[in-house]
């Protein structure tokens, strides 16, 4: 029913910044929320971030709060991570998550996902 496409990861320089984006296509993809896990090698999937459709809530992990910021075009159907203060700690696979219920919470199980996009923070 949703097919993601994460685009954007590339490597850049701890302290600096990047954007990802999230193609969702679907008849009802507009209408999800959505949430932007991240797994680095060896280690467990980790939450980062969540969009909602209605109400058009945010969530951010602890570590990640202050310098990513979530946010959604829902004529596009795309959901972007604009990720700051990049630290090389941040250097994961990153993959976007759609839920059918509309209001973005925590703790969710997401139905669909993407196949992940790399980012690299050099030291």
């Amino acid at each position: 029913q949703v097919q993601l496409v994460e685009s954007g990861g590339q490597l850049v320089q701890a302290g600096g910044s990047l954007r990802l984006s999230c193609a969702a296509s679907g008849r009802t993809a507009s209408r999800y929320s959505m949430g932007w896990f991240r797994q680095a090698p060896g280690k467990e999937r980790e939450f980062v971030a969540a969009i909602g459709w209605w109400p058009v809530n945010t969530y951010y992990a602890d570590s990640v709060k202050g310098r990513f910021t979530i946010s959604r075009d829902i004529a596009k159907n795309t959901v972007y991570l604009q990720m700051r203060s990049l630290k090389p700690e941040d250097t994961a696979v990153y993959l976007c998550a759609a839920d059918p219920r509309g209001d973005a919470g925590l703790g969710r199980v997401y139905a669909y996902w993407g196949q992940g996009t790399q980012v690299t923070v050099s030291s």
